[in-house]
């Protein structure tokens, strides 16, 4: 009885001690992205050993006894943050928090279960100083500070990386665009470009991105056409509470607005949609679209919206959704600009340009929806759609001499482009994680690119006394061309990882990564080109260059001042109609698995990665009128190292070796040929694969969580490399040539992101900066003997040496920030003024007694100045290009330096204003 009394006595003070305590629950967010939920964050009651992580929705909730507490939130990559709070009986107390960075020591936080924010800045360098594999990564909340709007303008900001000027086509290391590769969220993404492996990263506005990681570093998970870098683009992946932003904004540039008449031909749209065809009957008919211009303002605008939420789905389930569309325009200029072609190795110049100029008419549409879709805690999968319509419309002219037709000087050449270029990416992406030991990963994409220079045309002009002659020495001389790109890729990615060796501690030291990737794309090419050419007796017929529609017109054609051919002749020629023509096929399949291994302080990675790879290419084009094809296939066995020792909690040494190789593209290998004004470029069909072996050492230091230290050394031995190369003709014509046995690269990187000042405790005004910077030393072989035996093309090479094509020797780019939060609203400011430069870098390796084309150097200086004026306003600034330095091209003969192209491109100012619901 005595017995039974004590136990419902206990009982009883048990149950009441329950109903007697209290409840503290809340929501933590990021305030630094929109509020989204902050999941996986640390809540401690100070003092004590009572704490839990916020779950998937940033929620969390602890029960305690009644009594004065402080509630201690944290986070890797944010500033801890301490609430003091009072719990009564049978209460429940709601603490919701926001948290934003800070400059706490990498050590203090323990990641509990997953990785922070992926757009912040001091995030990506703990996940780097984490990472086994040897990357870096930027991220939105860094390119945004850094007025970054595009995606080949993000990668320049990391070491030992450069854009080509006019374009979005980087060097990695100094080397270019064949030796690189690029990737969203780890499935690869086609070309726009024709001429191009890579796809001008220029059109992925950082709208649409989490961050930019950059591989320099191979590893086997990789496809094995690899050298200099690897880009993933990894697209934003909604969490939180919902959103709607609205933004607006206006771009000018000072060359376009200072020009008397901005003029363009017109005709086109200015959403950059159009898409003309071939006209009917275009060799009898007079069909063709208007070559008047039309005089347009030059002032660029943007607008866009974005917005996301999160939906519960039953009792486990989340779905994330974000949405964005936009679109910008922007007008540019070069000026003060010359240019020079068909230089010979004495230096005579057969084209010189005393004048030339560009003007360009640019869009921009991005859309893009991303589905995110926990299931539970163990599984989620990801939709991604990209849609992204760009188009530039441009006016080149060049007046000077040109040999043969203007001998006075008194020449002009007048050139009206339009390309458009429209990509489509469609990814399913899936995560299942099946128990602590194993992992599957999964994705799967379909991604198309139509691409197309819809109607270029070009007309040369002598000027007479009395007016302005078209030029009838050659029927190519005033032509209106039309070309066609379609590619359609299929690529899929498969691993499994499973880990092994667990401690006492409960974590694992081994992991086994099995998977495989494969790649199946097909390219269809077209292209007709129209020759307008004057009969004799109406070749020195008066013409306004302004008015061509006076000449160029039905009654003048029947009445036959002029006549319509392509390359393989007039309406007579049953197939004179036929296109130009080429066609690609290439398939990858790869696998590959790694080990990887912690013994203390020492991680290593050993991969070993099996290829194999077919690529046919088929032409029927002016140089080859019956039509050929070739085929390359190749096996290849590609084993790496990574290996990472941790000197200190602060610093790492890591260590990486790999075999790769690099892949020829199909216009490379394509016998056809493309015209521009000044140079020619014709493919290679004896053209095949290099081989590669790469070597890096890396040492690190993280002394607190904004900063790093970092020295880089690395090495590329590269067998059979491939060069653009300058090959005997008339016009200088550059193809693509294996030129030599071997070649190689070594180099040194540093990189240094310092917090100068941190003017207060709550960490509301800081100065930092940011310096990074590389040295390069490339050298090749150049064999003349070698290429005469394996190509059909007379090549002489000028010298015994080289550097590669596209390497600088010196790469810099530094910035300083300073930011100041001024209250409890958000209102904040943060200016960066970012400085880039590079050194000369090789453009076209020199033959036949000509020297080479060689880009010289200079530096580029921006200012950037974001403001939130509260939670809901935000107004940007940005001033790019403000040392408007010479753009200059050379030839280096041995009488000196001849310039071959040079001009200015001006300032450029934007103004923005957003809005967020």
């Amino acid at each position: 009885m005595k017995l039974k009394f004590l136990i419902i006595t206990l009982f009883i003070c048990v149950l009441g001690f329950s109903q007697n305590k209290g409840t503290i629950s809340g929501i933590l967010t990021d305030k630094d992205s929109n509020n989204q939920a902050l999941p996986f964050a640390n809540v401690l009651i100070k003092g004590t050993k009572t704490g839990v992580n916020t779950d998937l929705d940033g929620k969390y909730s602890i029960a305690v006894t009644p009594g004065n507490y402080i509630l201690q939130f944290s986070f890797v990559g944010y500033e801890s943050l301490e609430v003091p709070v009072t719990v009564k009986a049978d209460e429940k107390v709601t603490i919701n928090r926001a948290l934003g960075s800070g400059s706490y020591k990498l050590e203090d936080v323990v990641i509990k279960a997953a990785a922070p924010n992926r757009q912040k800045e001091t995030a990506l360098l703990l996940e780097q100083k984490n990472a086994v594999e040897i990357k870096q990564t930027i991220g939105a909340q860094e390119l945004s500070r850094k007025g970054v709007s595009d995606v080949a303008t993000a990668v320049t900001k990391t070491t030992g990386i450069t854009k080509q000027e006019g374009s979005g086509n980087i060097f990695v290391r100094g080397l270019g665009d064949r030796y690189n590769s690029t990737t969203m969220n780890g499935l690869p993404i086609p070309s726009n470009d024709p001429e191009k492996k890579n796809i001008n990263l220029d059109i992925f506005s950082t709208d649409i991105l989490e961050y930019v990681s950059i591989d320099k570093v191979y590893n086997s998970k990789l496809y094995g056409d690899f050298a200099g870098g690897n880009v993933d683009i990894v697209s934003k992946d909604y969490k939180g509470n919902g959103y709607l932003k609205f933004e607006i904004g206006s771009k000018i540039n000072t060359n376009a607005i200072s020009k008397d008449a901005f003029s363009l031909q017109k005709g086109i749209s200015n959403f950059g949609f159009n898409s003309s065809s071939i006209p009917s009957n275009p060799l009898t008919q007079y069909n063709y679209s208007s070559l008047q211009l039309e005089t347009k303002s030059p002032i660029g605008s943007n607008f866009g919206i974005s917005g996301g939420k999160s939906f519960n789905v039953g009792s486990e389930g989340k779905l994330n959704l974000f949405a964005t569309a936009s679109f910008g325009n922007d007008y540019a200029s070069r000026n003060e600009g010359s240019a020079k072609g068909s230089v010979n190795g004495s230096g005579v110049v057969n084209k010189n340009f005393e004048d030339y100029s560009l003007v360009s008419y640019n869009t921009n549409f991005t859309g893009m929806l991303n589905l995110g879709y926990k299931i539970n805690n163990r599984n989620k999968i990801n939709f991604n759609s990209v849609f992204i319509n760009t188009s530039s419309l441009s006016k080149e002219e060049y007046t000077g001499y040109i040999v043969d037709i203007a001998n006075d000087g008194n020449g002009l050449i007048r050139r009206n482009k339009f390309e458009k270029n429209s990509l489509w990416i469609n990814q399913l992406l899936g995560e299942h994680t099946f128990n602590e030991r194993s992992k599957f990963n999964w994705g799967a994409s379909y991604n198309t690119i139509q691409g197309d220079m819809p109607d270029r045309n070009q007309n040369i002009f002598r000027k007479e006394p009395t007016g302005y002659v078209l030029s009838s020495i050659s029927a190519p001389d005033n032509h209106r061309y039309y070309q066609k790109l379609m590619e359609n890729e299929v690529a899929a990615n498969l691993s499994f990882d499973y880990k092994f060796s667990k401690t006492g501690e409960g974590e694992y030291k081994g992991k086994l990564t099995a998977g495989y990737n494969g790649r199946f794309k097909t390219r269809d090419f077209e292209a007709t080109q129209f020759n307008f050419k004057a009969n004799q007796g109406f070749n020195n017929t008066i013409v306004d260059p302004n008015s061509l529609d006076s000449f160029y017109n039905q009654q003048n054609l029947s009445n036959g001042y002029f006549e319509i051919t392509t390359f393989r002749g007039n309406y007579q020629v049953p197939n004179a109609l036929k296109p130009q023509t080429y066609n690609g096929e290439q398939y990858i399949n790869g696998g590959f698995l790694n080990t990887e291994y912690k013994f203390n302080k020492l991680t290593t990675v050993v991969g070993l990665r099996g290829e194999y790879v077919f690529q046919k290419v088929k032409w029927n084009t002016q140089l080859d009128p019956t039509g050929g094809n070739d085929e390359l296939d190749k096996l290849a066995f590609l084993p790496s190292l990574t290996m990472k020792y941790e000197l200190t909690e602060k610093q790492n040494l890591r260590f990486g070796f790999s075999k790769t190789y690099t892949l020829p593209q199909f216009k490379e290998r394509a016998l056809f040929v493309y015209e521009d004004v000044t140079e020619v470029k014709v493919g290679n069909p004896n053209l095949y694969a290099s081989d590669n072996y790469n070597f890096d050492l890396k040492w690190e230091m993280f002394p607190k969580s904004e900063e790093l230290i970092s020295l880089t050394a690395f090495g590329k031995y590269i067998q059979n490399p491939i060069n653009e190369v300058t090959i005997a003709s008339s016009t200088n014509d550059i193809s693509f040539i294996n030129t030599g046995d071997y070649g190689y690269v070594a180099g040194a990187e540093v990189e240094y992101r310092k917090l100068l000042f941190n003017f207060d405790d709550s960490n509301s005004k800081k100065l930092s900066a940011g310096i990074n910077a590389s040295y390069l030393y490339s050298n090749q072989d150049l064999n003349t003997e070698k290429v005469i035996k394996e190509t059909d093309y007379n090549v002489v090479f000028t010298n015994t040496k080289s550097s590669f094509t596209g390497a600088s020797d010196l790469l810099l780019n530094a910035d300083i920030s300073f930011f100041n939060e001024w209250n409890d609203k958000g209102s904040n400011l943060n200016t960066t003024l970012a400085y880039t430069y590079f050194s000369d870098r090789l453009y076209a390796i020199g033959t036949n007694d000509r020297g080479d084309l060689v880009d010289k150097a200079f530096g580029s200086l921006d200012f950037i100045a974001k403001s939130k004026l509260n939670k809901k306003i935000g107004i940007d600034f940005v001033l790019k290009n403000l040392l408007d330095p010479r753009i200059d091209r050379v030839q280096a003969n041995s009488s000196g330096d001849v310039n071959v192209l040079s001009y200015k491109k001006g300032l450029s100012f934007s103004l923005n204003l957003n809005y967020q619901f």
